[in-house]
């Protein structure tokens, strides 16, 4: 039978308790939502959304056809000089989402004869980048400059070393400084992904490169995310300007896709133009992660001390994570749920984000429900 190997695949993952489901959120869910990614609040923001509106109506529903044909508006270039602008690089270059982004970032800067050194704890996207580029892909201990020192040495020839800024599962930050210096002495270039960041870390949320002192370098490479911070969607790649013209000739990505719909580049630019008004909005992000992880802690569960706004709490097993998760929704809060194969050591985790409009009653309404109902 055709695809018969599915099912037996589909029984695995039931037995191990790894099954995904879809689950439709309504327009106006009565939920207190610390599961999505929207760190600034900014999703449903009245500029955010009239920003979204205005660009639909004067551009169109959709980008038309790839950047390179039809697919770049005057929207689009406002966008990447404003992107690049606040985050201190040269030039940028807005994809259709961040996985796009670091697609095209890894596979068109790791090519044949080239070594690419990746981060054991990097994000799908960057690891899919990884195995798509022609170059020879290390994978390297987390966080660990010194394994990327070592991985250079032993090369010769041109190299990358490959990492997020802000590890998505545990919230933890790179040593950015560290491995830029390791980059530096082997003549390798350093490509990051910012997705969880921008909006955040940095000088009013310019971002973790620009708060480590790497923005604008010239060996340096960014990648982001207009999806979480931003609220909007679709990516971005940030660096030189000799890289984004390679880019726009050379990653697969930019090239054959569709480029990124009017609405979503009118939402991003609109939310950019209010964090630079509004830049205590990355100062408060990080000021709920930390009370959500001191309340945790102070409850008695196991939550990693977050460096950005993501806090992960540690579940006992991939079936009581999802039995968490599963009472915290009965209950009235969203959380995520992070389990195998997401999770590269393994542990099963509830994963919950710090947004800057949470107010101090709905931090303390998470923390009870959360630990009303551990396993």
């Amino acid at each position: 039978m055709a695809f018969g190997w599915i099912d037996q695949q589909a029984e695995a993952r039931r037995r191990a308790g790894l099954v995904r489901t879809l689950r439709p959120r309504p327009a106006d869910s009565p939920l207190l939502d610390l599961a999505s990614n929207d760190y600034l609040g900014l999703a449903r923001h009245p500029e955010v959304t009239e920003g979204a509106a205005a660009a639909a109506r004067t551009w169109g529903g959709g980008a038309t056809g790839s950047r390179l044909v039809t697919g770049t508006t005057g929207l689009h270039t406002e966008l990447e000089r404003a992107l690049a602008d606040f985050c201190g690089f040269e030039a940028a270059l807005v994809f259709s989402s961040g996985y796009a982004a670091n697609l095209a970032a890894v596979t068109a800067l790791g090519p044949h004869g080239s070594l690419i050194v990746s981060d054991a704890g990097n994000h799908a996207s960057l690891i899919d980048g990884c195995r798509l580029a022609r170059g020879e892909r290390q994978v390297v201990g987390h966080a660990d400059p010194e394994a990327v020192r070592k991985a250079l040495a032993a090369h010769e020839g041109p190299a990358i070393a490959v990492s997020d800024t802000v590890f998505s599962v545990d919230g933890d930050k790179a040593p950015l400084a560290e491995v830029a210096a390791a980059c530096r002495e082997h003549g390798a270039g350093l490509v990051v992904d910012d997705a969880h960041g921008l909006g955040v870390l940095g000088d009013g949320g310019r971002g973790a490169p620009y708060e480590a002192g790497l923005a604008g370098a010239e060996d340096v490479v960014v990648t982001a995310t207009l999806s979480k911070s931003l609220g909007s969607q679709g990516g971005v790649v940030l660096g030189p300007a000799r890289v984004i013209d390679h880019l726009v000739n050379a990653a697969r990505t930019f090239i054959f896709d569709t480029g990124l719909a009017p609405a979503a580049a009118g939402a991003a630019l609109a939310a950019l133009r209010l964090l630079e008004r509004e830049p205590g909005r990355a100062a408060r992000a990080r000021e709920v992660a930390a009370e959500l992880h001191g309340r945790l802690t102070a409850a008695g569960l196991e939550a990693v001390r977050p460096d950005a706004a993501v806090v992960s709490v540690r579940a006992p097993s991939p079936e009581q994570a999802v039995r968490w998760a599963a009472d915290c929704r009965t209950a009235g809060l969203a959380v995520g749920c992070f389990r195998p194969p997401s999770v590269p050591d393994g542990i099963s985790r509830l994963r919950l984000t710090a947004r800057a409009d949470l107010s101090g009653a709905e931090i303390e309404r998470a923390v009870r429900v959360i630990g009303e109902t551990r396993p």
